[in-house]
């Protein structure tokens, strides 16, 4: 049996202001993906969405589903 989950990841509202459009960290994604993967969970599919915030900013998000064995 699977168990799955639906994540949002999406960086910091800081650079969205900033800079007017805010993009994925690769550390902090692996990080992220790392600590995830510990628990036992895999990725099977991600998809990029763009977020809008504060009516005029968009922030890159990553959605992904993730999968285990139901233990």
């Amino acid at each position: 049996m699977k168990e799955y989950k639906a994540v949002i990841y999406m960086e910091g509202a800081l650079g969205s202001l900033l800079l007017g459009q805010s993009k994925v960290d690769p550390i902090k994604l692996s990080s992220f993906l790392n600590a995830n993967a510990a628990e036992g969970w895999r990725v099977v599919t991600m998809d990029k969405d763009q977020r809008r915030m504060l009516l005029f900013w968009k922030r890159e998000a990553l959605v992904f589903i993730l999968e285990r064995d139901k233990a």
